[in-house]
């Protein structure tokens, strides 16, 4: 039988902001920690596919938070269905080994349509009058009034937007508990967001940084208590890090102002067409897609993107194939960030006519990630929020509303921290942290965590069924911490396990 397992994906956990959470260190101090390599492109959808299935993005497919669904002529982001990655999960391997292995996902992403026993997902009430309402899915559709009833309603408006914060990791830690209480899975995946706000606000060097790690121990101190008393091994892991950043980089508006990229016009406001485009970017944090129409294109289009200030890399076609992300979902270009700039999604030339979207908390309608959508307008925040008070009584009134906070230019120059591109610095890197000493090494590439957590729980599952895709011989693995780094911290684990299995192909140590 299965040892029950418990694994927490704490966003941008790294070593250097383990010295402020002394819960978590506690796992490292019972088990051991480990440096954890980064996949390209560091970002959640990408890493939690990869550390799930084993495959870089070439193997499932998730090239990002979302890209240019050549198909439908749309860029989409933040899609929800379980059926767009490939490759075997890691339920499904387990399950090869023990046919009734049972799971819990709460809010890992692509969870709705998985094959598991208990999901809970963010999932707002789209009114018909254009009223949104925060809300969950879940499957079972009963578990919903359970979680619901115990714990109030999913807290949406503090999971993403100027509000983000502490609540909605807490609600989501106490629906864990709950969950394992209930219905004690042999696998929960619980997925707590709250560092990725502060950091990305003020900078992981900021003391808000420091705060925020401190405030989300606290709150995971139930929840392993919990996990203690069912008897389960804890692992916590992390995607990313996030680092420091003060250059946003449009590299939409020069593909336009070269006559590459096309907008249309309706109501005064300017819209990204993909259609007709020779070039566009889907700009994802510090990484970038750009879709190129005509392979003829190709070169000029890299030559251009390779001299905009703020550009480290751009990757053709072989620098994807070694990176792990040739897929047919991926840009005929990816850009690489320098480490002080991210990419934004912009490419109006007048804010004047920038779409009604773009100043919305509007993930699912811009063709590109937002930080800027973590404030309320920094060039009049007052102002915004009026904005916001007003906007809220008319909801509250049953009408129709627009929450107009988010900042263009002035909210991107407000950013502080990014991810995406691989770390520089092992302080800065992903960690694991795991309560077992008895799988103890010092390090792991992303693509090595299925089957750590497959030994973790004591499964070896026989061989994949003949035609099931191989994990790519490639990889993107970021410089990851060795044992001393993750110990500077003040994680003290206890004393060195073996050295750790060997670099993995493409691995760079």
């Amino acid at each position: 039988m299965s040892r029950r397992l418990v694994v927490l994906d704490v966003v941008g956990l790294t070593p250097r902001l383990l010295a402020h959470m002394p819960r978590l260190r506690a796992v490292a101090d019972e088990g051991f920690a480990a440096g954890l390599g980064a996949v390209l492109p560091a970002v959640t959808c990408s890493a939690q596919a990869t550390l799930l299935t084993g495959e870089l993005p070439a193997g499932h497919g998730i090239v990002g938070n979302g890209w240019y669904f050549r198909d439908l002529g749309e860029v989409l982001l933040w899609r929800q269905h379980h059926a767009l990655v490939g490759g075997e999960k890691l339920w499904q391997a387990a399950r090869r080994a023990e046919p009734g292995y049972t799971v819990a996902n709460v809010c890992w992403w692509y969870a709705m349509g998985a094959d598991v026993n208990w999901t809970v997902t963010p999932r707002p009430v789209y009114h018909a009058d254009g009223r949104k309402e925060p809300d969950c899915w879940t499957d079972p559709p009963e578990l919903h009034d359970t979680l619901t009833d115990a714990l109030g309603t999913f807290p949406l408006f503090t999971y993403w937007g100027p509000g983000a914060g502490l609540p909605s990791s807490a609600w989501i830690c106490r629906a864990a508990e709950r969950i394992l209480a209930d219905h004690a899975p042999d696998l929960t995946l619980v997925y707590v967001p709250h560092l990725d706000y502060d950091l990305q606000r003020f900078g992981p060097s900021s003391p808000r940084a420091a705060a925020a790690a401190a405030e989300l121990d606290a709150a995971l101190g139930p929840l392993l208590d919990a996990a203690r008393v069912r008897d389960a091994t804890v692992v916590a892991l992390s995607e990313y890090g996030i680092t420091d950043v003060s250059r946003p980089v449009d590299v939409n508006r020069l593909l336009r102002a070269e006559g590459l990229l096309r907008v249309y016009t309706q109501a005064g406001m300017e819209y990204l067409d993909p259609w007709t485009s020779r070039a566009f970017a889907v700009a994802d944090h510090q990484v970038a897609h750009v879709y190129v129409r005509d392979p003829a294109d190709v070169p000029a289009v890299a030559k251009l993107c390779a001299g905009l200030p703020g550009v480290a890399e751009v990757l053709d076609a072989d620098g994807k194939a070694a990176a792990g992300l040739d897929h047919p979902r991926a840009g005929e270009l990816v850009l690489v960030a320098e480490p002080d700039a991210w990419f934004t999604y912009y490419y109006w030339l007048d804010d004047a006519r920038a779409p009604d979207f773009a100043r919305l908390v509007e993930i699912h309608r811009k063709p590109g990630y937002d930080p800027a959508e973590l404030f309320f307008d920094p060039a009049a925040p007052g102002a915004a929020k009026r904005r916001a008070a007003v906007a809220l009584a008319r909801k509250k009134l049953g009408m129709r509303y627009l929450m107009s906070v988010v900042g263009l230019d002035a909210g991107a120059r407000a950013v502080r921290g990014s991810h995406g591109r691989l770390p520089a610095d092992p302080a800065d890197a992903p960690v694991l942290l795991c309560s077992d000493p008895a799988a103890a090494r010092d390090r792991l590439a992303a693509t090595e965590v299925k089957a750590l957590l497959l030994e973790l729980a004591g499964l070896a599952p026989p061989p994949a069924p003949a035609g099931a895709a191989p994990v790519p011989s490639r990889a993107a693995v970021a410089p990851v911490p060795s044992r001393a780094a993750v110990a500077s911290s003040g994680v003290s684990g206890r004393p060195p396990g073996p050295a750790g299995p060997p670099p993995g192909p493409g691995e760079r140590r």
